[in-house]
């Protein structure tokens, strides 16, 4: 298994006025991002959606945020002729709401170099595997195939690998025999339920907080 290489630099990004402002991506349901609207109403949490934005119209997320008031916006891959120019009016959109953080929430596109250069050290995804193990698209399926006995998820920060970015927190499931029958699919729904929690609180504790990168590491400041 090729693990992400060691990393030199160190950067601190010091905590925000509160409350942060955070923007986040979704592609479907919206689970996640729904956990985060729930945080944010309390006023201890430290942090608010200013925006939410998709890769795909008319899904259960949009919904989610509009019910919640709050703005969103739309950009398909397929509506601009290269994938460069998707990325930059994304990067664009996003940088319009001067976010603190963006929080990738079950968002299922590969962001490009402007994005990731504009918020580098403050995107924060999840996984449904114990990085480094169990990178891309299929984690909780080739995690079963390889058959540990243990799983998770991981919160991370983004960088231009996949799956790669340094880990902010993760959390362990235990694998079942049942999960070998269904596919997978009772334990990614184990697996979401410790997701949630473990991005709301990291995310909270970023804004609060803020954070360190040193090497392969994420320190919160305080």
């Amino acid at each position: 298994m090729a693990y992400p290489p060691p990393q030199s630099r160190e950067q601190d990004y010091p905590a925000a006025p509160s409350p942060a402002r955070l923007v986040v991506l979704i592609s479907g349901s919206g689970t996640n991002l729904q956990a985060l609207i729930e945080a944010c109403a309390d006023p201890a949490y430290g942090a608010r959606i200013v925006a939410v934005g998709a890769d795909r119209d008319a899904i259960a997320g949009l919904e989610r945020a509009e019910a919640a008031g709050i703005p969103t916006f739309v950009h398909r891959v397929k509506d601009f002729p290269e994938r460069t120019d998707w990325d930059a009016q994304l990067t664009g959109t996003t940088a319009g709401y001067a976010p603190d953080l963006v929080v990738s929430a079950g968002f299922m596109k590969i962001l490009g170099g402007d994005f990731m250069r504009r918020f580098e050290g403050r995107i924060v995804n999840t996984h449904p595997a114990l990085l480094p193990s169990f990178p891309g698209a299929h984690g909780v399926k080739d995690a079963l195939a390889y058959g540990v006995k243990v799983t998770g998820c991981t919160v991370h920060l983004v960088d231009e690998g996949v799956d790669t970015g340094p880990i902010i927190a993760q959390g362990v499931v235990e694998v079942r025999d049942a999960d070998y029958e269904d596919d997978g699919e009772a334990l990614h729904e184990r697996i979401k339920t410790v997701e949630r929690g473990l991005l709301v609180e990291a995310v909270g504790r970023l804004a609060r907080e803020g954070h360190r990168v040193q090497g392969r590491r994420v320190l919160f400041s305080t």
